[in-house]
């Protein structure tokens, strides 16, 4: 999901943009002056940064630095691996669940405790 801004003459306008399968739909917010669609426009933008009450967790690099979506697997590792119950549900809300999966499957950076209560977590079949 993200937010366009179009200009049409000397006005912008702002569309939602989802994907509803393999199309891509855009929707219309409104003006792009008008203060509930700045306000969206807002949150939209931060929704790609890391909020303030998880910046701890990434204690070894520049929180605003890190990419939302590029940073993604280091992003789910940490979390999984020290973070707390509202930072996993704040990954929750960025990331599909299978992505949160195949990190749990793939990922070096996870013990293999915490690996095991996430499998068990999100019904993977072959926890222990």
């Amino acid at each position: 999901m993200s937010i366009l801004i179009k200009k049409i003459g000397n006005k912008e306008y702002a569309y939602l943009a989802l994907r509803d399968g393999a199309k891509v739909v855009h929707r219309y917010l409104g003006s792009a002056s008008d203060a509930k669609v700045a306000a969206k426009i807002a949150e939209h933008k931060a929704e790609k940064r890391v909020p303030d009450e998880y910046r701890s967790l990434f204690w070894d690099t520049d929180p605003d630095h890190i990419d939302i979506k590029k940073n993604a697997k280091y992003i789910i590792e940490r979390v999984l691996e020290v973070g707390n119950m509202g930072a996993l549900g704040w990954i929750q809300r960025l990331y599909p669940a299978q992505m949160m999966i195949e990190v749990i499957e793939t990922s070096r950076k996870i013990s293999e405790k915490s690996r095991n209560f996430w499998k068990i977590w999100f019904g993977v079949a072959d926890a222990h």
